[in-house]
């Protein structure tokens, strides 16, 4: 029944994470279907390869943001 309001309607897509400033994970309120954003901008299904692409993403990220609060709390 899900899947049938999206089809007629069409999705309905709601941020479920965000992994860096750019790069953020979709999710269907209705039917659940999972999309990302690609490395040109554009959404894409969110297969097992791009949930390994986006946590090695937010792992860099949370470590770059990390580090530059270190070097804002040390250089004052």
């Amino acid at each position: 029944m899900k899947s049938v309001f999206c089809s007629l309607f069409g999705h309905q897509y709601q941020v479920s994470k965000k992994v860096t400033l750019h790069v953020k994970e979709y999710s269907c309120k209705n039917c659940s279907s999972q999309l990302t954003t690609d490395g040109r901008g554009r959404l894409t299904q969110l297969t097992p390869k791009y949930k390994e692409i986006n946590s090695v993403l937010e792992h860099i990220h949370y470590k770059r943001t990390i580090k530059k609060q270190r070097n804002l709390i040390l250089d004052r």
